[in-house]
């Protein structure tokens, strides 16, 4: 008789997610399950079951979580997707169920670099000196505050385009990373750009653009990442599947 599998549920959205979900789907016995917030509408192809959409706050994702008898819930959400974060050890606190968290590690500031580090995105769009050029890549969903400030120029760099059309201060760039060094100092000389605006993200998809800013002495105001929950947190892929090993 074949053992029934043990469900995973991943908490999608990021490069390492769609790494750990390869790796868990080799596993025997093993049902892996990725959910996506639905913020993307072309998501590239996951392995495994996929999900699209929210839960309904952690009452919600108690619910699945037990509709679907999930054994282990792994977040691998971006380290900006606080309430999502906060749902799952909630949800996972209640019900008893054992909930991971895949994260990688902040950027930290090198010599060379010069960079303000400010709380949230509304201090990030009121830091900006009047009059800059500035390079604005903190998404889509909280370019709102930075399209408001009509007394400087900035270029705006998402994935999608945001619902509304730009103002006349702003340009609109779609690109999906990863990006070369050498691609960003092209784009922050061809712009003259004066500041970069970025939330923390770590990783290595996006640091070109703090390497570009290094290189030619650009300041860069730094998001600070938000508060989330304590849960048994690993910096990338392989030190998760140690921690499911152990």
């Amino acid at each position: 008789m074949a053992a029934h599998p043990e469900t995973i549920l991943i908490l999608g959205g990021t490069g390492e997610a769609r790494r750990l979900a390869d790796e868990l789907c080799r596993r025997p016995h093993t049902r892996v399950v990725t959910s996506l917030a639905g913020r993307t509408t072309e998501p590239a192809k996951l392995p495994g079951e996929v999900r699209v959409g929210g839960f309904g706050g952690s009452q919600g994702l108690s619910c699945y979580l037990r509709e679907e008898k999930v054994a282990l819930l792994i977040d691998a959400t971006h380290p900006f997707a606080a309430t999502i974060s906060a749902n799952a050890a909630e949800a996972c606190a209640s019900l008893g169920i054992p909930c991971l968290r895949l994260e990688r590690p902040p950027w930290r500031p090198l010599p060379g670099d010069n960079w303000r580090e400010v709380p949230d995105i509304a201090h990030a769009a009121a830091t900006i000196p009047a009059g800059a050029r500035a390079l604005v890549t903190v998404g889509r969903q909280e370019i709102a505050p930075f399209l408001a400030r009509d007394d400087i120029r900035i270029v705006a760099r998402m994935i999608e385009a945001p619902d509304a059309p730009p103002p006349h201060h702003a340009e609109l760039l779609l690109a999906r990373p990863p990006f070369t060094p050498d691609d960003e100092h092209r784009l922050l000389r061809e712009r003259q750009i004066d500041i970069l605006v970025t939330k923390n993200a770590g990783g290595t998809a996006t640091v070109a653009k703090l390497m570009a800013a290094r290189g030619l002495g650009l300041p860069v105001i730094m998001v600070a990442r938000p508060h989330k929950p304590p849960v048994p947190t690993a910096p990338d892929v392989a030190a998760i599947l140690e921690m499911l090993e152990r």
